[in-house]
């Protein structure tokens, strides 16, 4: 529990590679995570080819502590394999809505968390790249991905550099629920503001996040999954 509450994304490694095998254990250990009615509606890429990587990270560059990562994974949802099961018993395919992008995707988040979990149990530090969406055609033709197979997130890995520090949480009495369920509060959101500081300089946490979101981001995403099969109605 302590281990699990004190945990921290990784974003300085080491020189050490992680043996493809090791990599692949752990991709078995996150597939055995739970699946929405058994479907397994996830894959993992692990990129392998030194020109696809150094591909992949020139496109997360605004990032710039990617270069350093020793192994890239891209997290898949797809929705394509149950299309293929279907065709294989000669059956319809009714449920082409919005539920089966959701449920793909949910499918790959559990996974990805489950590796994360996975990999620091063993001395691995990771750190999700959600930034990998920005880029969608461009990674679906570097990593020739088929309609109804899309990436939620890359995944940086290897062995750390330095211990990551720890993002306090929003307390649990805004964030856990009780029969019903309860906005969070101006007062609430101050009090986190303020243990959240990090200097007189630093942007409080609600600002930064306020800030982040008045931007528009990735409004291209829905037509690049309709443009791959999925109808989201």
């Amino acid at each position: 529990m302590k281990r699990l509450a004190a945990r921290a994304s990784c974003r300085r490694f080491t020189d050490r590679q992680i043996d493809l095998e090791r990599l692949e254990t752990l991709c078995a250990a996150a597939l055995c995570s739970p699946s929405k009615s058994d479907l397994q509606q996830r894959d993992i890429l692990i990129v392998t080819n030194q020109d696809l990587l150094n591909a992949l990270k020139t496109l997360l560059a605004a990032q710039t502590w990617i270069a350093d990562a020793p192994a890239m994974l891209v997290f898949l949802a797809n929705n394509r394999r149950q299309r293929q099961v279907q065709d294989v018993h000669a059956q319809p395919f009714p449920n082409d809505h919005l539920d089966a992008f959701f449920n793909a995707s949910v499918d790959a988040g559990i996974a990805l968390a489950t590796f994360m979990t996975a990999a620091e149990a063993i001395g691995v530090g990771c750190c999700p790249i959600s930034t990998i969406r920005n880029h969608l055609p461009e990674v679906r033709d570097l990593l020739m991905l088929p309609d109804h197979v899309f990436p939620i997130a890359g995944m940086a890995v290897g062995y750390p550099a330095e211990r990551g520090g720890i993002s306090a949480r929003l307390p649990l009495g805004s964030t856990v629920h009780h029969d019903h369920f309860r906005d969070i509060t101006h007062e609430e959101i101050t009090a986190y503001d303020t243990r959240r500081l990090n200097g007189a300089d630093a942007p409080r946490w609600s600002e930064a996040k306020a800030r982040m979101y008045a931007a528009p981001q990735r409004t291209d995403f829905g037509t690049f999954i309709r443009k791959i099969g999925f109808n989201l109605d």
